[in-house]
């Protein structure tokens, strides 16, 4: 009997080579002008800078009082109080002072302050417990932040202490690099709604909303275009709806070698597949294509074909998909960050390839420590939860035993242990 032996006509790509092909295509998106005060999460498209000096004026540091330091130790009058609102007009002379709150613009005349706690007043007189020189317990024009510095750089990520910097500096409108929309679509006649009459061998479509749930997480917009059975036109008709709608489709299942993974094909025929296979573990067949012109005005589509596997789907998105999604928000970092780990346990490699195992990180003795959150199987979703990172397993025979060390990419919060 006559076998048929299929083989895949894409050469197998390291991650290196995958990282770096996806990396000379994905570019920012176009920027657009919003509100600074609820744009957590955002990209800045172009430099800040300050408008004025921070402070305006002189000011003082806390709460005591304002007063010349040529004076010295001598008794004074107090003859106003200043909050932190200016009192215009207001001159310290020779032998007075004024209570001052923090914040508050220094009067005329004082070019000091003194802490409530180093003074006593009695009837309207202070007394001093040490002397002063010119400038001290003041904030002086610009001390904070100088008229015309650049105070965050074009592709910074906006986060909390950005939103209040631009809010001090008055800069409520700012430039930011558009939002990615990511379109997902599921394949497979075997796969059905979560909520659905289940069907006979079927499984619950898990990765469209895991990777939904990737995507927003790394600042985009979620678009979901369903199930498309496993038939070339229905596909095809699925894939190029999603490229008309997002910047970027992820595709799950259908990119094996089996007589119905049509993915490639179909991806072959309206684009430009630039990988088709990566040599790392979990998801292998992983695809990468582009729909548009590489050099014209507008950035091409990116097509990402994952696995069907859920760890596999993940764990290439996390990889590949991420960063270029980051790219695409003009995010100036875009990869997560490399830790030197020591294993709590032995470790077995796979024998062929680059492997990225789920553990969980975490800080102890000195040392940054992965252990094993179990099971590496490619259908194994509970090897995720829990974990913070994945580690790094160079291909061999020989199992890396527990104290080895090796590179992890952290995804998550740190665990310490005390």
């Amino acid at each position: 009997m006559d076998t048929m032996r299929r083989e895949s006509p894409y050469p197998m790509v390291s991650i290196d080579e995958a990282q770096r092909l996806i990396a000379t295509v994905a570019r920012a998106l176009e920027p657009e002008t919003i509100s600074s005060l609820d744009a957590d999460g955002r990209v800045l498209a172009s430099d800040v800078y300050a408008p004025f000096d921070i402070p305006d004026v002189p000011k003082a540091a806390m709460d005591g009082y304002a007063l010349r330091s040529e004076d010295g130790m001598a008794p004074r009058r107090v003859v106003a109080e200043l909050t932190a609102g200016a009192q215009e007009g207001l001159t310290i002379a020779v032998g007075t002072a004024a209570r001052i709150m923090t914040g508050a613009p220094m009067p005329g005349g004082a070019d000091a302050m003194i802490p409530v706690e180093l003074t006593e007043e009695h009837d309207g007189v202070l007394t001093v417990q040490r002397t002063l020189s010119p400038g001290q317990y003041v904030h002086t024009v610009g001390q904070d932040i100088r008229r015309g510095e650049r105070v965050l750089a074009r592709g910074a990520r906006i986060a909390s202490a950005e939103v209040g910097l631009l809010a001090t500096l008055g800069l409520t409108r700012i430039a930011v690099y558009r939002r990615p929309r990511v379109a997902v679509l599921a394949t497979g006649d075997e796969v059905f709604e979560p909520d659905g009459s289940p069907i006979p061998g079927g499984v619950r479509d898990s990765n469209r909303y895991a990777l939904l749930s990737a995507a927003r997480e790394a600042g985009c917009e979620g678009l979901s275009l369903g199930i498309a059975r496993d038939d070339y036109a229905i596909q095809r008709a699925a894939i190029l709806a999603g490229v008309e709608r997002a910047d970027v489709l992820l595709t799950s299942g259908g990119v094996s070698m089996g007589t119905r993974d049509l993915i490639k094909p179909i991806l072959a025929e309206i684009g430009t597949v630039h990988f088709g296979r990566i040599a790392f573990k979990p998801g292998k067949p992983t695809t990468f294509a582009t729909v548009g012109e590489m050099n014209g005005a507008q950035p091409p589509k990116l097509i990402f074909g994952l696995p069907g596997y859920p760890v596999s789907s993940l764990v290439s998105f996390e990889v590949f998909v991420r960063p270029a999604l980051r790219r695409l928000l003009g995010d100036a970092q875009p990869d997560r960050p490399l830790l030197r780990v020591a294993l709590a346990s032995a470790i077995r490699p796979s024998p062929d390839r680059p492997e990225y195992q789920r553990v969980t990180i975490s800080w102890r003795d000195g040392l940054f420590v992965a252990t094993s959150t179990g099971g590496q199987g490619s259908s194994r979703l509970l090897s995720l939860r829990g974990a913070n990172g994945l580690l790094l397993v160079p291909p061999g025979a020989n199992i890396y035993p527990a104290g080895s060390e090796l590179e992890a990419l952290l995804f998550g919060s740190l665990v310490t242990e005390v």
